[in-house]
């Protein structure tokens, strides 16, 4: 599954950076299987700042059924507005156009590469706004009732030069993982 979100996650971030003219470092993604409190903590320690806004997407498919995560450091808005030239005065109205934009983007883009891999076509919920400068775990509360424990894929990616950051978790329910084991299994074969 690592190997897999490295592809995706390089595939998303070399549209961001071709979109932005920028380049998107980008560490290798995390996998591990958590329970509610330690997708906090693990939220928490990637999330730095005080406050962040966050967008969710649901996707489902062969069996395989999770939820894409995409949360923003409140800090990276005048630089996200800026590398968009986007010259009027940020509102919340316009902060909730960026991150739909860029949300779009990377999330697409990652779903695609991630479905292209497992053979899978994905349908996909309408993204929704989670929160708006918001402390994670105000995001995390207000999803307790749906995520009690989880495989949790975490992507990080940073724009160099700018304060622009932002996580991308995918949080696979409980019961995708057996079916997600079993199709890695086929794909290890034929490596």
């Amino acid at each position: 599954m690592q190997e897999i979100s490295n592809i995706a996650m390089g595939r998303a971030a070399s549209v961001l950076a071709n979109m932005l003219n920028v380049f998107i470092k980008l560490p290798v993604p995390k996998v591990n299987i958590l329970e509610v409190g330690e997708l906090q903590m693990a939220l928490d320690y990637s999330v730095k700042e005080d406050s962040c806004s966050a967008v969710s997407q649901g996707f489902v498919g062969s069996g395989i059924a999770f939820e894409a995560l995409l949360i923003f450091s409140d800090s990276s808005f005048p630089d996200m507005a800026e590398l968009l030239g986007v010259t009027e005065e940020i509102t919340r109205e316009l902060e909730t156009e960026l991150l739909m934009d860029v949300s779009s983007v990377l999330v697409g883009t990652f779903m695609q590469a991630i479905g292209k891999q497992l053979n899978i076509d994905f349908s996909h919920s309408h993204p929704v706004l989670l929160g708006q400068h918001v402390k994670i775990k105000d995001i995390i509360n207000a999803k307790r009732t749906t995520w009690k424990r989880t495989l949790a894929v975490e992507i990080v990616y940073e724009v160099e030069n700018y304060q622009i950051n932002c996580d991308l978790m995918l949080l696979f329910t409980e019961d995708s993982v057996a079916t997600l084991e079993n199709l890695l299994s086929f794909l290890a074969e034929d490596e």
